[in-house]
Parts: structure tokens; sequence; C-alpha cells
């Protein structure tokens, strides 16, 4: 799984509702460049499923506190990072699936330096908690 990050600042960027927000061009670029990256990975056969999720705004977290469920309405001013949505690929190995995350730091508009992804392998089944 490829898990790409984002905070409540990035999403208004995406949307336009901060001050630094993506212009039309800039937002365009990103969506290309998304597309595209899907795309390529649909024709080679290592896409499985890709999803955004919502701005962290959207978020509950549920904790529990004296034995009893607490719900939390988001965002959450001590997380600044929160998945921002997955691509799962079923590919050649960790190997290949990092090849095809590190493309993703080419992407415009994203926060440069400061933003990353994730590869995370998907467990098939209890024995592979012990890898």
């Amino acid at each position: 799984m490829i898990m790409m990050t984002g905070s409540q600042y990035d999403f208004d960027r995406l949307s336009g509702k901060a001050d630094d927000a993506l212009s039309g061009p800039e937002a365009a670029a990103l969506y290309e460049f998304m597309t595209a990256w899907n795309q390529r990975l649909v024709e080679s056969g290592e896409f499985v499923e890709a999803r955004g999720l919502a701005a962290p705004v959207h978020t509950r977290r549920i904790t529990l506190r004296a034995g009893v469920p607490v719900v939390t309405d988001g965002p959450y001013a001590e997380t600044q990072e929160v998945l921002a949505g997955y691509t799962i690929v079923e590919c050649a190995g960790f190997d290949r699936a990092t090849e095809i995350a590190a493309q993703l730091t080419l992407a415009p508009g994203t926060p440069g330096d400061n933003w990353y992804v994730e590869v995370r392998p998907i467990l098939e089944g209890a024995g592979d908690l012990d890898a």
C-alpha cells in the first residue's frame, strides 16, 4: 500500500481555501500528474485500488478513556499529518513498490521537501506478523 500524507492545510491549498492556494494551472498540473501516474499502473497491470480521503476536518477519533469510548471530531492540533489517500499495487516486490511510490515525490503542487509517501506491505495472514 502506498500511503500519501497531508494536513488540513494541504487540503485547504487544494480546495482553494488557503491564502497560498494552488492556482488553477497548478491544481490542473497536479491532477494531470496523478491521472498519468495511475494510468501507467493500470497499463502495467500493477494497479489494484486507489482512494483519496476526505479532509481531516471530517475525521473522528475514538479513544478509550476509563473503559468508555470517547469520540473527538477532527482536525487534531497535535497531529499535523494524516492519511490523505492511498494506492494499492500488486507488483514484483517491495523494491518495485518503492520505485512506484518514489514517482509521487515529483508531483507538482506538493509541499516539496516537507511531503512524503509511505510504502507498507499489506498483511495477507497472521503468519505475516512474524516478518
